[in-house]
């Protein structure tokens, strides 16, 4: 007890440090002198949901989530101290040649949570902020959580202490680690499947889990209504697959699916021009690659973000572009997009 003790009060005491650290190179304006010298670039971030209270579905969501109080804070930050642009004007300037905006910074969202319309956007109006945001359309068309949420709350709520997979091993669960470990694995498999044979795996998995997600669950995705006000707020709309998989892993043939379908059905239910594609990163690297890119260009897309962190810069091939990933807190976030603009990796 005394050294599990020490060590997590000396744990805190170097955080403190750490974080006073930062505050006080913020404050001495180091990095933003530092970002004169660099060239201009845009800082892409990566929100997924905003909810009142997030800490009540981690077993859904995870870690993706951002409390209401916090994406206000956030958002107030970037009103205040950055310069908020449009996806669309980014990739304007990154075809035609003109300058990028120096400290400007691009906010979207993936896959498609209803929160997104509910609780986001009338934050994100009131500050001015235009936002993309990247809808997995067989989640809103079906109103079911993409199927790492699915995954992760079937392991984390299993009442069994072991399981066999489809390749006869077995998983202990007898523990957080261990069920971590398996979720990890489950979505390895997972995100290599698209369409109708993704579905039978995850439904596989509940069953021999004996767990599924609530009923309710179902009302975290938006519907096509509410991705149409979107539209009607000022906001973009681009996709996110039809089904989440890792593009860079499935076929050829099932990447072009999932770029053509989804475009289309979000095209006939928005009545808007889908331009703007998201790469899911489910699991497993890289989840993007050179086919993917000609594929995205062929199949009349103007642009496609990853997850691979850093700035969009002038020059950049706007069929790959890097996004950040907001911290929790609007300390965290000004950290980030000082550092990165200053160029110093995040």
């Amino acid at each position: 007890m005394f050294h599990h003790t020490y060590f997590s009060v000396g744990y805190t005491a170097i955080k403190s440090m750490k974080e006073w650290a930062k505050k006080a190179i913020l404050a001495s304006g180091a990095l933003r002198f530092g970002a004169g010298s660099q060239p201009a670039g845009t800082a892409i971030l990566m929100y997924h949901s905003v909810l009142p209270g997030p800490e009540q579905h981690a077993d859904l969501l995870g870690g993706i989530a951002h409390s209401e109080f916090q994406f206000r804070e956030q958002m107030e930050l970037l009103a205040r101290e950055y310069q908020p642009v449009s996806l669309d004007g980014v990739v304007k300037s990154l075809r035609s040649g003109e300058p990028l905006k120096k400290r400007s910074v691009v906010v979207t969202f993936d896959d498609g949570y209803r929160d997104n319309f509910e609780v986001a956007v009338p934050i994100l109006n009131h500050f001015g902020i235009p936002a993309t945001f990247y809808v997995t359309v067989d989640c809103v068309e079906n109103r079911r959580l993409p199927w790492p949420s699915r995954l992760r709350f079937a392991i984390r709520k299993t009442k069994l202490a072991a399981w066999t997979d489809s390749h006869a091993k077995t998983w202990k669960l007898d523990s957080d680690s261990s069920r971590e470990e398996t979720f990890a694995t489950l979505c390895s498999d997972c995100c290599r499947l698209s369409g109708e044979v993704q579905e039978d795996f995850v439904q596989r998995v509940e069953r021999n889990l004996e767990v599924s997600v609530p009923t309710q669950s179902n009302s975290f995705m938006m519907d096509f209504d509410q991705v149409r006000g979107l539209v009607r707020n000022g906001h973009s709309v681009g996709s996110h697959t039809m089904t989440h998989p890792n593009m860079a892993y499935v076929s050829v043939d099932d990447a072009r699916q999932e770029f053509v379908e989804s475009k289309a059905r979000l095209e006939e239910q928005i009545s808007t021009p889908i331009t703007h594609f998201a790469y899911p990163c489910p699991a497993l690297s890289p989840h993007w690659n050179a086919r993917t890119v000609d594929q995205s260009r062929t199949l009349g897309y103007d642009s496609a973000v990853t997850t691979n962190s850093g700035l969009t810069q002038s020059g950049d091939n706007p069929l790959c572009l890097k996004r950040l990933r907001p911290t929790k807190t609007a300390d965290g976030l000004r950290w980030n997009l000082e550092c990165a603009f200053a160029g110093r990796a995040v």
